[in-house]
């Protein structure tokens, strides 16, 4: 079970990517994210992104407890689930799919208001939902943007 937690939270490895693997495991996140979209819509990649969360809560949990550290830099699964939520919001073009990396790492990093606060949620729980309402508020703001009137 430790080494299944391992795989799943570092993202085959992608985790031990040095520096910044938040962004190691967002970047790795995108190419499938993109293709999901574009092969199976929006839809599909909402599905995965809810599944992976799932999954995610579980892994990180177990992993941050085998190796006795709340939430370790190399779980990146929380980054995965939350860039595939921020990505089934977009159409997929390049200017949406910059802007769903660029916001989501964002407020991954910067985690405003109740985005931070889900962090201090338990096990694995913290570590997945803080990244996943990052998703959510990425997403959200580029449908929002894509429907603006322009005057």
């Amino acid at each position: 079970m430790n080494f299944l937690s391992r795989i799943i939270a570092t993202f085959f490895g992608i985790g031990y990517l040095r520096p910044a693997p938040g962004t190691w495991g967002s970047l790795a996140a995108l190419p499938i994210g993109v293709a999901v979209l574009i092969i199976f819509g929006w839809q599909a990649l909402l599905a995965l992104s809810l599944l992976t969360f799932i999954i995610g809560v579980w892994a990180s949990g177990h992993y941050a407890k085998t190796i006795d550290t709340k939430d370790p830099s190399e779980v990146v699964i929380d980054e995965v689930a939350g860039q595939w939520l921020a990505l089934a919001f977009v159409a997929p073009v390049l200017w949406e799919v910059i802007a769903a990396f660029a916001l989501f790492r964002l407020f991954d990093i910067v985690k405003p208001w109740l985005i931070g606060r889900l962090e201090r949620l338990p096990g694995g729980l913290g570590i997945m939902s803080d990244d996943m309402l990052a998703g959510l508020v990425a997403g959200v703001l580029i449908l929002l943007f894509r429907n603006l009137p322009i005057l």
